[in-house]
């Protein structure tokens, strides 16, 4: 019985020995495994970023393009309006100056109106600046006067009328001014 317990020992250190090896490549695996989930996490967060990113891009690009398109008709009235203007001037020029004909007046004045009109549906208004104050933002003094009737810094008179296009500046009124 002793070669027997002799086996059963050798063979328990054996199945020890054995159990020992296998021990660590079982954990081993479990290491690798945990390492490439990690891995994949990180893969998942950085295209999850970038995809965040992207989708960030293109909103900005979506709003970016939208402003543009939205200036780019604001702009157009305005250029289209800013050549029309000395037409506006010249009409309102010539009403200023007595005429025998009465008819031909009045056509001029048709005209005049006719073009008030499409102005203002346009959204083009004119800068109200006598008996105002005066203010560079919208107007651009080209000459000063002494005037004690009249407060200092107060508009008294208006060569060429400023025009405005919503909040925009289309064309700065010029503008004499008391001091």
């Amino acid at each position: 019985m002793s070669l027997n317990n002799e086996e059963n020992k050798v063979s328990q250190q054996e199945n020890t020995e054995a159990a020992e090896k296998n021990a660590p490549d079982t954990q081993e695996p479990e290491k690798e495994e945990k390492s490439e989930a990690e891995k994949l996490k990180e893969q998942y967060d950085a295209l999850n970023d970038k995809f965040l990113r992207t989708l960030a891009e293109y909103d900005n690009f979506r709003k970016r393009s939208q402003r543009e398109k939205d200036s780019i008709y604001t702009d157009a009235v305005c250029d289209t309006a800013a050549k029309i203007l000395p037409v506006v001037d010249s009409f309102e020029r010539a009403l200023s100056f007595e005429c025998s004909d009465a008819e031909f007046k009045k056509g001029v004045e048709m005209i005049n109106n006719t073009l008030k009109e499409v102005m203002t549906s346009l959204g083009i208004t004119e800068i109200d600046a006598v008996g105002n104050e005066f203010d560079p933002n919208t107007q651009n003094a080209v000459m000063h006067v002494e005037d004690d009737s009249v407060g200092e810094g107060i508009v008294v008179e208006v060569l060429q009328k400023g025009y405005l296009i919503k909040d925009k500046v289309l064309r700065h009124a010029m503008v004499k001014v008391a001091n």
